[in-house]
């Protein structure tokens, strides 16, 4: 099957899925979304795969959720907005939840929904020039999946998240335990299908059972009650009609990604 905004490829028993929007830094819009959930729903059903890298084309990993086609599909209702977070919260989880092991193999901009793919899967790897974060409070918006407090320690989860920060650096990364490894630059999905190869080469009905029981781990610790608390959150941030949200999202409808970006900084060099 072809898709226009994924590669769907194949390295022996290793199924790589490249998001392919490089002129948008692989942000992820409906059309992204139903071809991964196909591309998954494929490679889940082929038992001669045995592990899943998920990488970006061009020189980002993925910037995120696309805010212009957000903008652009005019939600307006708490239903609206329900249904499409539903929709993004149930896309990152497909790679926690596969019974595949899943690798991101990330470089460039790793922001937001893009953010939240590379926690959800099982192992990750960088180059080393990569930048982490999530900007989304910047302007007025909402984290879909907030994994990242099950990653690190309450205090770090609130520096990145309530400031919006979008510039951890790999190392920064690799120090809270968000990626497995930090690599040369260039080589981050050389380095992500050598794990992957690597994880290959293990029992499969192994890898499965034991994946499966390090989720339940986190499902008895309340991960999926309190992801579903986080998304209901994001529904009440997005609904919200304030000046910041209102101008923003003017901007970025009338001018551009670039100008409501600049706007943006400009306003918070400003206010700081």
């Amino acid at each position: 099957m072809s898709f226009t905004t994924i590669e769907s490829t194949r390295q022996g028993s290793i199924a790589l899925i490249g998001l392919n929007r490089p002129e948008k830094l692989n942000a992820i819009n409906a059309t992204m979304i139903d071809e991964i959930n196909t591309a998954l729903d494929q490679i889940e059903a082929d038992d001669s795969i045995l592990s899943i890298v998920v990488h970006g084309k061009g020189r980002a990993f993925s910037a995120g959720f696309d805010l212009q086609a957000g903008v652009a599909a005019k939600r307006e209702t708490e239903a609206d907005w329900q249904a499409a977070i539903d929709t993004d919260l149930d896309l990152i989880m497909r790679f926690w939840h596969s019974p595949k092991p899943t690798i991101a193999a990330l470089h460039g901009y790793v922001l937001a929904g893009g953010f939240e793919i590379a926690l959800a899967c099982d192992m990750s790897v960088c180059d080393s020039s990569t930048l982490f974060g999530e900007p989304e409070v910047r302007f007025g918006s909402s984290i879909v999946a907030l994994l990242l407090p099950w990653y690190v320690n309450p205090k770090r989860a609130k520096r990145m998240l309530l400031s919006g920060q979008d510039r951890m650096t790999a190392d920064e990364a690799l120090g809270f335990g968000i990626v497995n490894d930090v690599v040369t630059e260039g080589e981050a999905l050389n380095a992500g299908l050598a794990l992957a190869h690597e994880v290959a080469r293990m029992d499969p009905d192994s890898v499965r059972m034991t994946k499966q029981a390090i989720n339940q781990s986190y499902e008895i610790m309340g991960l999926s009650q309190a992801l579903r608390m986080g998304a209901d959150t994001s529904v009440k941030i997005e609904t919200l009609e304030t000046d910041l949200r209102r101008q923003f999202n003017e901007i970025l409808r009338e001018q551009g990604m670039q100008a409501a970006l600049a706007w943006r900084e400009a306003r918070l060099d400003k206010d700081g």
